[in-house]
């Protein structure tokens, strides 16, 4: 059975989810105004597993024979000045989650309630992809906002396109071979024919 504490800080991430569920998908509308059709799905995709996230909580709630319960959110905003403020926004909506989360993990392990601290380690883990891909998304927005960083973005974007692959196996070998002073390396061989010519 949840404690009375550990109940209200449940419910409250329920809250948190759904409104961080309808910040994205207002989110993906001013989006699609802007003709950033990939973003604005991305968003709404976000919207739905923020929703997920939501629901998960709730059964959870549910499950121990307490109530779940989703009190009133905000409305979203509905206008931003540029793609950056968009993801700037989007950033720190993440990194509150996350606060919300360590908070309630935190609370599990006081109150020795293991299921509930159990069942939330699922979240930690889902925070921390979330936080490094909106960051990382951040940042490449702000990169490709200058004229060098378009052309790098280029760059990379033709890195991409170029089909370079890296086998699976060359990252399990790398560490065994590395250390290895009979290992050839195409470079050095081509080093020595240069020479011998």
């Amino acid at each position: 059975m949840l404690s009375t504490t550990l109940l209200e800080k449940l419910n409250r991430q329920v809250t948190l989810e759904a409104e961080a569920s309808s910040i994205y998908l207002q989110m993906s509308a001013w989006l699609l105004s802007q003709s950033l059709d990939n973003t604005a799905r991305f968003f709404r995709h976000h919207a739905e597993e923020e929703r997920h996230h939501m629901l998960r909580l709730f059964d959870y709630i549910n499950e121990t024979g307490a109530t779940a319960h989703i009190a009133a959110i905000p409305e979203p905003d509905t206008d931003y000045d540029t793609l950056i403020s968009l993801m700037e926004c989007a950033c720190r909506e993440e990194e509150r989650l996350t606060t919300h989360i360590n908070e309630l993990v935190n609370a599990a392990l006081e109150e020795k309630d293991f299921s509930t601290f159990q069942f939330l380690q699922w979240y930690v883990a889902e925070q921390h992809e979330e936080e490094h891909l909106f960051s990382s998304l951040l940042h490449k927005a702000r990169i490709i906002n200058t004229l060098d960083g378009r052309a790098l973005f280029r760059f990379d974007e033709e890195v991409r396109k170029s089909g370079l692959h890296i086998p699976r196996h060359h990252h399990e070998h790398e560490g065994r071979d590395s250390h290895d002073p009979h290992r050839h390396h195409p470079c050095n061989e081509h080093h020595t024919e240069h020479h011998a010519s």
